[in-house]
């Protein structure tokens, strides 16, 4: 069985490059630490799986979801990614609060390995071309 994946906006980040920058000013012991509210009821199923992340209504990158803590001190759930960040073919999706479930036949490809070249546009050309439906 493929593990479960979930999307969430990335709030305040404009592009793929300030989501890198934070989540490299985040890194803790090798792993990036996520703070929300409620620990999700499927969070066994996600171990393994990926946050997607949503830049400008574009699922455009992904982390690794290593597992879930509770932070003691206000009781708000630790998703604890991994520090890679693997762009992902861009695909249009709505902003919503918080995060959904994400089921492995909806999530976008890795980009990257593979000959179409994408991987190697930078980030912001790329998700223009995107939103002109280009690529």
């Amino acid at each position: 069985m493929h593990p479960l994946h979930m999307s969430k906006v990335a709030v305040s980040c404009a592009s793929l490059e300030t989501l890198q920058r934070r989540q490299a000013l985040r890194l803790v012991d090798g792993e990036v630490p996520l703070l929300t509210r409620f620990r999700p009821k499927r969070a066994d199923e996600l171990i393994g799986g990926s946050l997607y992340w949503i830049i400008k209504h574009r699922l455009v990158a992904r982390q690794t979801i290593l597992g879930f803590d509770l932070r003691t001190s206000d009781r708000r759930t630790v998703i604890r990614l991994s520090p890679e960040i693997v762009r992902v073919e861009p695909v249009a999706k709505r902003a919503h609060q918080g995060w959904r479930y994400l089921v492995v036949e909806d999530a976008p490809r890795d980009l990257g390995g593979d000959e179409t070249g994408l991987a190697d546009l930078p980030p912001a050309l790329a998700s223009k071309l995107s939103m002109l439906m280009l690529i």
